[in-house]
């Protein structure tokens, strides 16, 4: 095993993305200038919603199942974000244009609540409307961490119940997931492996969590994960690939004794974990069903871009 810290977000350095341009609030302008206010009710209080997006070969995939993801969100926190989705994407397309980009990009797409008349957190103090901002970078997925494979530890972090706030939602607030990671982190992993309030097998910090057990492939029901695009994607492929897949209540023994193990999320597609808590799972190497459904995965995005 490498002592090299590893990410699922590794991207390999591009100088391009020295001089993007940024979307704020209708205008696309150079990142040195692109700010908003220290009243804005995002930097203030984390409330607001996001969105992460891939463009391959000029098309972003799966781009209406992220907007049903965002605009849902708002609809439970009570924002307005302001425009219809046509023009959402269109401020979207309008970033890609003027930054010439064409493959290799990933997209964050941000909206909070906008900015305050005063510090404080009662929604109503918001009154100039939504933020809104779009950052297109150069950023394509180191493929060595693939043969590098991510370590977890599992932390007493969890993620929480609907009563608190519900892990479903897309929103600024990442506090949890960031200290759940630094004790990881503190541990010697790459990142942390987060419990259920019931102690079953979650999900990790940034990403969803499989395990692949005598060529099964298992996954938490997610009742108290975010409930990833890319997540979605690979169950229904396992479904139509005849690959038995299952969601369910799993536990730390099941996990430790998983003949393979990966993660997914937009921007790694799917990553193998190699180490849980010290115990090497898989023999250290990506497995024969995650090269599959990676493969399956790749397909698939190039058959939505036709």
């Amino acid at each position: 095993m490498t002592d090299t810290h590893v990410s699922t977000h590794d991207a390999a350095q591009d100088d391009r993305n020295d001089d993007i341009l940024i979307y704020v609030d209708g205008e696309i302008i150079h990142r040195d200038r692109a700010m908003v206010s220290v009243y804005d009710s995002g930097f203030m209080l984390g409330d607001g919603i996001w969105e992460g997006l891939r463009l391959y070969d000029g098309h972003i995939p799966f781009l209406d199942d992220h907007l049903d993801r965002l605009y849902e969100a708002a609809l439970y926190v009570d924002m307005e974000i302001g425009k219809t989705r046509s023009e959402l994407v269109q401020a979207i397309r309008d970033t890609l244009a003027a930054n010439d980009m064409r493959t290799d990009v990933h997209i964050r797409l941000m909206i909070t609540r906008g900015r305050k008349k005063k510090p404080f957190q009662h929604p109503h103090l918001s009154v100039w409307g939504p933020t809104i901002v779009i950052i297109a970078e150069h950023s394509k997925p180191d493929d060595s961490v693939v043969d590098r494979g991510i370590r977890l530890f599992t932390v007493p972090h969890h993620r929480g119940l609907p009563l608190t706030q519900d892990a479903k939602l897309n929103s600024h607030s990442k506090l949890n997931c960031i200290i759940a990671l630094n004790h990881a982190i503190r541990a010697g992993a790459d990142e942390a492996l987060m419990l259920d309030p019931f102690g079953f097998v979650n999900t990790t910090n940034a990403c969803n969590f499989f395990i692949v057990r005598k060529g099964a492939v298992w996954t938490s029901t997610g009742d108290y994960c975010m409930n990833g695009i890319t997540r979605q994607k690979v169950i229904d492929l396992c479904r139509a690939n005849d690959i038995p897949v299952f969601e369910r209540n799993y536990s730390l023994v099941d996990t430790y004794g998983a003949d393979e193990a990966f993660l997914t999320g937009t921007f790694g597609a799917q990553t193998p974990v190699f180490e849980i808590d010290g115990r090497v799972i898989g023999g250290g190497k990506a497995g024969p069903v995650f090269t599959r459904i990676r493969a399956l995965y790749k397909d698939l995005i190039r058959a939505s871009a036709g």
